[in-house]
């Protein structure tokens, strides 16, 4: 049956619909501010879903490559590229063990695009040294994570305290009218937590960023008020 995250977005006909993926355009808008001139550059799109981010990156101009787990996401990305006549290359791989012929000059990983969902702590950074090591010299992470102090100001009975993991069951809605209870487990970070994991994988400089529903905000510091918080880091 495979883990939480792999059944939750099998047969996900409604992704588009949910209300987190609805600041694509604007997200974009600010990975390109971050990324500066883009001529020439490869990015890497790791749990690319329904390929939301990768194909506006692709109509402006990047060169892209995303990878997901989920083959009926990937289906539906890869359909909208061909619909939009865009060259995206998709694959499926796992974030914690990729390999690639080139090195990308960036790579994102945002809306818990595997990050956070993993069962051990220790998937995640290997998730995190899997794209350092597909970065070039100077290559760009762009990421967002969950943030723990939202969750504590919540006082939510299902997030632990000791382990920052919230327990929580989610109905799934399958698209032939069935439904299924997903017992799921996500794990929240602090920004000096993310920062010593991406400093301790390599990375040389690690800048964080607030994310809200008008969109990511650089320049304004996360506060228990942000479901998530975003990290610019650099190899």
């Amino acid at each position: 049956m495979g883990q939480w995250y792999e059944q939750l977005y099998e047969e996900f006909d409604s992704y588009s619909k949910e209300s987190y993926t609805q600041g694509t355009e604007n997200e974009v808008d600010f990975l390109v501010k971050v990324l500066g001139d883009f001529r020439g550059h490869h990015i890497l799109d790791v749990g690319c879903g329904n390929g939301r981010h990768a194909l506006e990156l692709a109509r402006r101009g990047f060169s892209v490559t995303g990878i997901d787990l989920s083959e009926s996401m990937l289906a539906q990305a890869i359909q909208a590229a061909q619909k939009d006549s865009l060259q995206i290359k998709f694959e499926r791989k796992d974030a914690r063990r990729m390999n690639f012929d080139q090195p990308f000059d960036a790579a994102i990983m945002l809306c818990e695009g595997g990050f956070s969902l993993m069962e051990k702590d220790e998937m995640d950074t290997e998730i995190l040294k899997s794209i350092f090591r597909a970065l070039k010299p100077l290559g760009t992470l762009i990421m967002t994570a969950p943030n723990a102090l939202f969750m504590l100001s919540q006082k939510n009975r299902n997030f632990s305290t000791v382990t920052f993991r919230e327990n929580f069951e989610l109905e799934k809605k399958i698209p032939d009218g069935r439904t299924k209870m997903l017992h799921c487990n996500q794990r929240y970070y602090t920004c000096p937590e993310l920062r010593k994991m991406l400093m301790g994988v390599g990375f040389s400089t690690v800048e964080f960023f607030a994310c809200s529903r008008a969109g990511y905000m650089r320049g304004k510091e996360p506060t228990k008020s942000h479901f998530e918080f975003g990290a610019i880091a650099v190899k």
